[in-house]
């Protein structure tokens, strides 16, 4: 009998655990370390900040979830993960000893990388965790007795723009319906060289498509930002040219502002040499597996991808959920594969899809591959985006509360925006996007 543990109970961990324990069958233990108890539904997190979410609607309790399909739920965060010793140790003193290791753990928020950053020691709000997009709730709250001017953006080195853009289109959707929309000016901050490169080199029309989006919002933009320092009612930007000089420094005034950090690897694996790069993310190969310690694999945002390319100021590529979920078919597909003495074969497609909300409307971008040159790349808009990414919600809550398998990345989204069913590790000839 083998044990597996997988540390992390997010959108990959939880998606891991049930496709493990499906492929292993009861021969095998299957244990899950999270923290906190409940599964997070994270792309709905900007609802949430917004109102139009309750947590309830996106949160589930791990363990009743994962005790149906007979997988242990360990409610202590890792704090350090031992691979030579193939051990991991948790929080509350307890170790883990496996024979197989997942580490799906997502990211540490890295808002202590600017002064004044962040919804805890700092001014900021954020919607990266549902906790944090709670608090952002209650903030905006606040806000809507005295509106004033709205900061909305991303930092340096962050690599998860969607959900930024998502805030700032949804946020005008919410002020215009509440009729408050012409007292509030609006301004979104980004390190993205243009409006939309969205870490991907831009996809399909991306810059024309936001660009365009905002101006009819009546929201100005500064790329190629940094934010400096963030005081009590102000954030300090200073604006590169494409080498990287300054330009030009803003004082931007605000009353309400939420901004997606930089992200790094998480304490518990930080600084293990051949484990994770010099940020923490953790290395691993085309089978998902690290290759130091090829009994250890690893999905979703705590991996290393290299940036697509070198912008001025630092941004980082993407991990989007239905690339995790191709991920955890992979190393799922590995490790049965592993224990049953077969080499590696399966690969993740490795492809950027993104449902952009904005309240309205929504916009979608398909990258296939992620890394250019691509086979398919484009962006479209519509209605259609919004209730796309509505039913991905649905699909995806219910897939953690009933154990469901089967990814929907391939079978439904792919189909739906008109491109073939792939083989892991193949890339299609070209696709036509829903009109």
């Amino acid at each position: 009998m083998c044990d597996v543990v997988i540390v992390g109970a997010g959108l990959g961990g939880m998606s891991a655990a049930y496709e493990i324990k499906a492929a292993l069958g009861s021969a095998h233990r299957v244990t899950v370390v999270g923290e906190g108890g409940l599964f997070s539904f994270t792309p709905s997190n900007p609802w949430v900040g917004i109102g139009w979410r309750e947590p309830a609607d996106v949160q589930i309790d791990a363990a009743s979830a994962l005790g149906r399909h007979d997988i242990t739920f360990v409610d202590s965060p890792a704090s350090a993960v031992r691979p030579t010793e193939n051990r991991v140790q948790l929080q509350d003193g307890r170790e883990l000893q496996y024979d197989y290791l997942v580490i799906t753990t997502g990211p540490r928020l890295a808002f202590d990388e600017i002064p004044g950053l962040g919804p805890l020691a700092g001014y900021t709000q954020s919607v990266c965790t549902t906790a944090h997009a709670t608090a952002a709730w209650k903030a905006y709250e606040e806000f809507l007795k005295a509106p004033g001017p709205v900061v909305i953006g991303a930092a340096q080195g962050a690599s998860c723009f969607g959900p930024a853009y998502e805030f700032a289109m949804i946020l005008d959707t919410d002020l215009r319906r509440r009729k408050l929309r012409d007292r509030v000016p609006m301004t979104f901050v980004t390190p993205e060289p243009y409006i939309g490169h969205m870490g991907l080199g831009g996809v399909g029309d991306s810059k024309g498509l936001l660009e365009k989006e905002l101006r009819q919002r009546h929201i100005k933009w500064i790329t190629n930002a940094r934010i400096d320092k963030v005081e009590p009612g102000v954030m300090q930007v200073s604006e590169h040219d494409a080498h990287g000089q300054v330009l030009e420094t803003h004082a931007l005034p605000f009353v309400y502002s939420m901004v997606i950090p930089a992200f790094t690897g998480v304490a518990a694996v930080r600084g293990v040499e051949g484990l994770v790069n010099p940020r923490g993310f953790v290395l691993i190969d085309k089978h998902q597996r690290n290759p130091a310690f090829p009994n250890i694999f690893s999905a979703g945002v705590c991996v290393a991808i290299p940036p697509v390319e070198v912008t001025a100021v630092p941004t980082g590529a993407p991990k989007t959920g239905f690339m995790i979920e191709s991920m955890v078919s992979a190393l799922a597909a590995n490790i049965k594969a592993a224990i049953d003495g077969k080499p590696a074969t399966a690969e993740a497609t490795w492809n950027a899809v993104c449902l952009a909300d904005m309240g309205d409307s929504g916009a979608a971008f398909v990258a296939i591959p992620q890394i250019p040159p691509r086979n398919v790349t484009w962006a479209k808009q519509g209605r259609w985006v919004h209730l796309a990414k509505v039913a991905f919600e649905k699909y995806f809550m219910r897939k953690i509360r009933s154990g469901n398998t089967e990814p929907v990345y391939e079978k439904y989204v792919m189909k739906a925006l008109g491109i073939e069913r792939l083989k892991p590790g193949t890339q299609p000839g070209g696709a036509i996007p829903p009109r």
